[in-house]
């Protein structure tokens, strides 16, 4: 039990235990070697022992001090500093006296007074361990110190995360809750009917309620943005979009969809696409006789490539604002998802036509870039 708690102790002063070693050892052998006279082993035993009780001991004093709640607490140090002076020389001159005197006695050595000389090197031995206390102590606070910031640091990190995963989960639950207000069975069996009822009476407005009913569907179950869609629902949501704008302007739009490669299996971020081709409808002129608005998709298992071409509505300009608002939070989107596997950049050209595209080097076909 006792070899235990002597491994305890030593495991939790082992650092102090090798300084002092170090110390020790390096200053008897310095002062041997300057002076040329090396002292007796009982002699360094108890000098290092009164030196190593007074730094520890001043050390216990200034922690306490430090830590009290004193009005003037810097001023107890004068007290403590007179009181640990004079206790070591009231130790150290009777315990070198005797020793010099009686177990050690050299007549060729000087003897033990107690004079000025005596005190001013004892007063000057003390001050020096005091010093290094005082470094110790100072050191120790400032350990304490930083480690108390850095723990506020995480803890104001753990409370930003909680306060961030708090705000997601409201803005969650008020999503959900928007969603439960359409019962969805209600909702899509009742344009089912319509759709129905319209079919024969009205065929252009039944085909308009089916893409519309579609595309809301889709809206309905899309994922949360952090997940990746198979590449192939977000075209079939495009072609909804342009069946509804063919029916909604007499099929006058002069829009393509282009293609190459199969998209089976390939994912990607949800609504990117399907915004940039929004944005076309919205900003671009998509009735133009000889310029069709083009999008065009490009697939070779390597690369993914994601073309829009359209001309620029001139009586839109206002609006081109917050559409570069917009294709900038769709490159923050991609570059979440991607890093630096992506590029994606658009521009004008001098026919006045507007071109966005994406280009996406694909590591797993079957999962995009996860």
């Amino acid at each position: 039990m006792n070899i235990l708690k002597l491994k305890n102790w030593y495991n939790r002063n082992h650092i102090d235990i090798k300084i002092w070693s170090i110390f020790i050892i390096y200053e008897v052998f310095i002062t041997g070697i300057a002076t040329g006279r090396w002292g007796y082993f009982g002699s360094y035993l108890f000098h290092y022992l009164l030196n190593i009780g007074l730094f520890y001991f001043h050390a216990y004093g200034s922690k306490k001090i430090l830590e009290g709640t004193f009005r003037f607490k810097n001023w107890l140090f004068i007290p403590l500093l007179v009181f640990e002076l004079a206790a070591y020389m009231l130790i150290a001159f009777p315990v070198e006296f005797l020793m010099f005197t009686t177990i050690y006695f050299d007549p060729k050595a000087d003897p033990i007074v107690f004079n000025e000389v005596y005190v001013l090197r004892t007063i000057w031995r003390a001050l020096y361990f005091i010093g290094f206390s005082t470094g110790y102590v100072f050191l120790l606070n400032s350990i304490k110190e930083r480690r108390r910031v850095q723990k506020l640091e995480r803890q104001n990190l753990v409370n930003t995360i909680e306060k961030q995963a708090l705000e997601n989960d409201l803005v969650q639950s008020q999503n959900n809750f928007l969603r439960s207000q359409i019962n969805p069975h209600f909702l899509f069996n009742t344009l089912n009917f319509i759709y129905n009822d319209a079919r024969k009476k009205a065929p252009l407005a039944a085909d308009a309620i089916m893409n519309l009913s579609e595309m809301m569907r889709y809206a309905l179950k899309r994922p949360e943005a952090s997940e990746l869609v198979p590449l192939s629902e977000e075209v079939e949501q495009i072609e909804h979009l342009i069946n509804l704008h063919k029916l909604r302007t007499a099929n006058t739009i002069n829009f393509d969809l282009i293609i190459n490669g199969d998209l089976f299996g390939l994912r990607f971020p949800p609504l990117i696409l399907l915004t940039l081709v929004e944005n076309m409808f919205k900003h671009g002129n998509i009735a133009h006789s000889t310029q069709p608005s083009i999008v065009q998709i490009d697939y070779d298992r390597k690369s993914l490539t994601l073309t829009t071409i359209n001309m620029i509505n001139e009586v839109k300009k206002k609006e081109s604002e917050s559409h570069h608002v917009g294709l900038e939070n769709i490159d923050k989107r991609l570059n979440n998802f991607y890093k630096d596997k992506y590029a994606f950049k658009f521009y004008k050209d001098p026919l006045n036509r507007y071109f966005t595209e994406i280009k996406v080097d694909i590591d797993n076909p079957m999962a995009g870039l996860n």
